[in-house]
């Protein structure tokens, strides 16, 4: 099963530093938030990625292309025009970029997966949030309740947009950024069958948190996971000091993996 990473958004609101580098590659304990994303569903065996990139998408390509030359030990020969690797630190993943667009929703970008997921389900959250989403867990959920698209569903201070969710875990509205802060939200951590890409249909323009989810909602072919741990998004300098903290002090409940 492959994971779709949205990873194509401006960031406007971490300032300078996304002037230079896309939102996804912020780093974390020297680690790019997006690395943090793959390793979690790394842990659970999820390899196959398909990146959703838009805005300087060059800097997430180059990023993976020279990944083992970044964390390895290497001798470079300038005489001969060699170089070695030492120690080389590999992950066993397989990474498509996909160039979406700079300007593009995320529906739009979604879309543009199409051809790379084909007819099987497939995962999918955002490049800016990091979280102890038990993944098999989700995926159980997902499997049992029947449902065309499962979302993660978090609590926190209210700054997103609100589900209204049932007692057998149905999403029966989806409101974006309502007044409650105490209204559970989504925290993205989808489960997708190939079947919502009918639901977003092929516009740059289409935000999948809008139309796509609330035509599965009102069709009773969204359900919630609800995750009780830990979540957090890196939408400000505060949310990455925050994150950065965490991590430094060796008490980073997303770190699942040794």
């Amino acid at each position: 099963m492959k994971v779709i990473l949205l990873a194509g958004g401006l960031g406007t609101r971490l300032g300078e530093e996304t002037q230079l580098i896309p939102k996804p590659m912020v780093q974390i304990g020297g680690h790019p938030i997006l690395w943090h994303i793959m390793k979690l569903y790394s842990y659970y065996g999820f390899q196959e990625f398909v990146v959703l990139t838009g805005y300087l998408s060059h800097v997430i390509k180059s990023y993976f292309v020279n990944y083992y030359e970044r964390y390895s030990d290497i001798t470079v020969d300038m005489e001969h025009n060699t170089v070695e690797l030492h120690k080389m630190r590999t992950e066993p993943w397989k990474i498509s970029m996909l160039y979406t667009g700079e300007h593009t929703m995320t529906g739009g970008r979604i879309a543009r997966a199409r051809s790379f997921i084909g007819v099987e389900p497939f995962l999918l959250t955002y490049g800016d949030g990091v979280a102890n989403v038990d993944i098999p867990a989700l995926l159980e959920f997902h499997k049992k309740s029947g449902r065309l698209c499962t979302l993660t569903a978090v609590q926190v201070a209210g700054r997103f947009g609100a589900l209204g969710i049932d007692a057998q875990g149905g999403v029966g509205q989806f409101a974006e950024k309502p007044l409650d802060d105490t209204s559970w939200i989504n925290g993205g951590f989808f489960v997708c069958e190939p079947e919502v890409f009918d639901y977003i249909g092929s516009g740059d323009d289409v935000t999948f948190e809008r139309e796509p989810l609330e035509k599965l909602a009102r069709a009773g072919q969204l359900g919630a996971y609800k995750h009780r741990g830990f979540w957090q998004c890196m939408d400000t300098q505060r949310d990455k000091a925050l994150l950065n903290g965490m991590w430094e002090r060796g008490e980073a409940p997303w770190k699942v993996w040794s």
